[in-house]
């Protein structure tokens, strides 16, 4: 299931299909399925993290937006659900697998984001919340089918206090201003309320990635005043993404799983959104 070299998928056939031509043909059609909202010059994306039957159209509306285009590296950002830790975990073996094949991982700037002392005590190589996760995994399908496969960073964020959301945005929209890099917060919204509790707590998600403040969005995060489970992440990648140039963001959709499975009782929210220079 994992060494130290090779990430092995752990949540194919559940999350997911495990047969590569199926997983590739459902991704297709996601993707069929959205339309080209025709946005230049995207650093960021929101998407979701559920089993694709609930979230996978949701995340398709990201994925969409950069569709054949090219980019150097993608650095993924997710939450732990699976262990606790207290720091951004860097895992910098060669590969993440899955059933379409290894995605590579970009050693290189693994290493440079994990070895800048200014941030050292809150980004660090390991292989804590990359063991059993599936909040960075479900991602890696749809970039190898929208993106050919591009190199990846794959960063799991423990604990989502201010101290390790500031310095994994900074580092990353510092060390790599310039550079031809795309990053992707993962995340679900609130969890588990009636479909109206939750509509209400999702709009102010929206409301507050829609005014992309960074500041404002981490002080929202570190408060609790936001039910998101990846909201440390999502605060990460508008930091980086306002240093690299972005200035602007777009809701791109929503919907939680209730607007899939008909069952309205207790849902979960899902969200796409893209962090751009307009």
């Amino acid at each position: 299931m994992f060494n130290s070299e090779i990430r092995e998928s752990v949540v194919e056939g559940s999350f997911y299909p495990a047969n590569p031509d199926t997983l590739k043909k459902e991704i297709t059609g996601f993707l069929d399925n959205t339309p080209d909202m025709k946005i230049k010059n995207i650093s960021g994306l929101v998407c979701p993290h559920a089993g694709y039957i609930y979230s996978g159209q949701v995340a398709a509306y990201s994925y969409r937006q950069v569709m054949g285009k090219s980019y150097d590296c993608v650095f993924i950002i997710a939450p732990s659900h699976s262990e606790y830790f207290s720091f951004n975990s860097v895992f910098a073996g060669k590969a993440y697998q899955t059933p379409l094949g290894p995605a590579t991982i970009d050693r290189q700037r693994c290493l440079l984001l994990a070895e800048d002392t200014s941030y050292s005590d809150y980004i660090k190589i390991s292989d804590y919340g990359h063991r059993r996760e599936h909040s960075l995994e479900v991602q890696i399908p749809f970039l190898q089918v929208s993106m050919n496969n591009p190199e990846i960073v794959p960063i799991v964020m423990g604990s989502q206090k201010r101290q390790n959301i500031e310095s994994l945005g900074n580092a990353i929209g510092n060390l790599f201003r310039g550079q031809n890099i795309l990053i992707i917060a993962s995340t679900d919204l609130s969890h588990y309320h009636p479909y109206s509790t939750a509509a209400e707590l999702d709009s102010r998600v929206q409301k507050q990635i829609k005014n992309f403040n960074p500041e404002e969005f981490t002080d929202e995060i570190s408060s609790d005043r936001l039910e998101m489970c990846g909201g440390g992440p999502v605060a990460s990648a508008m930091i980086a993404c306002r240093l690299m140039g972005a200035d602007n963001a777009e809701i791109l959709c929503y919907k939680n799983s209730g607007d899939v499975s008909g069952d309205r009782s207790a849902v979960v929210g899902y969200l796409s959104a893209a962090f751009y220079k307009i």
